[in-house]
């Protein structure tokens, strides 16, 4: 078993070569594709309530491996889990049409309660890497039920939303989506906000490109191009009832940054320590992630109008999570 070391040279008890997936609905069984395509992971354990779910996943899944990298794709138990690098969880109940990702908290919360203190039990040392809806809240919920160090506990965040916003961004200006620099931050959800003011393609401040591309009304662009991020969830999950092949990917790079300690700069959803002004709760800044999982949050160029709904944001989440009965 190949093993990695934290910042302090204790070896911790995992394998780089090993991710747990718990929960096998669209999500959970389309991230095990995705990582399955990668070829990152020698060893891939899908868990789920309903064992034949995750049993046939893996069945299916596995058989595309001999057209990558071998590997063990299989369905497993909560035994399973313990020596693995990340341990995923997509488990929870689906949003439904016109439900917004908060409205599925107490539903998800309750699963949570079950799925938490089975990982915690075995003494895990890997990162946990929450995917399920509402994602912020279910990164709080997850750390403090488990108990593990705040870094090692993370959300998938906006991530999915970060690679919205460039494609958009990359289809207005007609310009690789890669080269455009920006983030979608605070809540995964319906408060999370473009941070325009730090945002660039290739080192040059948006406004500036816009206008060499022929485009000058900055505000109404940016209004709208946010507002389609936002929405783009609840457009796919009305025409289609559940949105998965862009978190898998989502899900993919973030165990990429992870497993090869990249230290690549991604906007997970991890505890807030002051920065901004805000405390205790989960919401997703640009961090440093690397096999310990968030090392540092990196402190972006953000105007005062974007303070402002950045706490409006956490606040909204706060005022959630001092609810729940953990």
């Amino acid at each position: 078993m190949d093993k990695i070391y934290d910042s302090s040279k204790n070896e911790r008890n995992v394998d780089v070569q090993k991710v747990a997936i718990i929960g096998c609905g669209f999500v959970g069984s389309s991230a095990a594709f995705a990582l399955m395509e990668s070829g990152m992971f020698s060893e891939i354990v899908l868990i789920d309530a309903d064992h034949n779910k995750a049993d046939g996943e893996a069945i299916d899944i596995s058989h595309g491996v001999p057209f990558v990298k071998p590997m063990k794709i299989y369905a497993g138990t909560y035994d399973d889990i313990v020596d693995a690098a990340v341990i995923v969880i997509t488990a929870g109940a689906a949003q439904k049409p016109g439900e917004t990702r908060l409205d599925l908290v107490k539903k998800n919360v309750g699963i949570f309660k079950s799925i938490i203190p089975e990982i915690k039990s075995r003494n895990c040392e890997g990162v946990i890497l929450v995917v399920a809806n509402p994602v912020d809240i279910l990164t709080y919920v997850a750390q403090k039920l488990s108990g593990f160090p705040e870094n090692r506990v993370i959300g998938s965040g906006t991530v999915l939303d970060t690679a919205r916003l460039k494609s958009r961004l990359g289809d207005h200006l007609n310009v690789d989506s890669r080269s455009v620099h920006a983030f979608i931050i605070g809540e995964h959800g319906d408060s999370e906000l473009a941070a325009w003011s730090s945002a660039t393609v290739s080192g040059v401040p948006l406004s500036t490109f816009c206008e060499m591309r022929g485009h000058f009304n900055h505000e109404e662009s940016e209004a709208n191009i946010q507002e389609m991020v936002k929405n783009s969830a609840y457009e796919i999950i009305e025409k289609k009832h559940a949105t998965y092949y862009g978190i898998a990917m989502a899900v993919r790079r973030i165990c990429a940054a992870i497993i090869g300690d990249e230290k690549a700069i991604l906007p997970v959803s991890s505890t807030m320590k002051g920065e901004y002004g805000i405390y205790g709760i989960s919401l997703s800044m640009p961090a440093i992630v690397g096999e310990n999982g968030v090392e540092e949050k990196i402190p972006i160029s953000l105007d005062e109008d974007e303070i402002a709904k950045l706490k409006e944001s956490a606040e909204q989440l706060k005022k959630i999570a001092g609810e729940l009965d953990l």
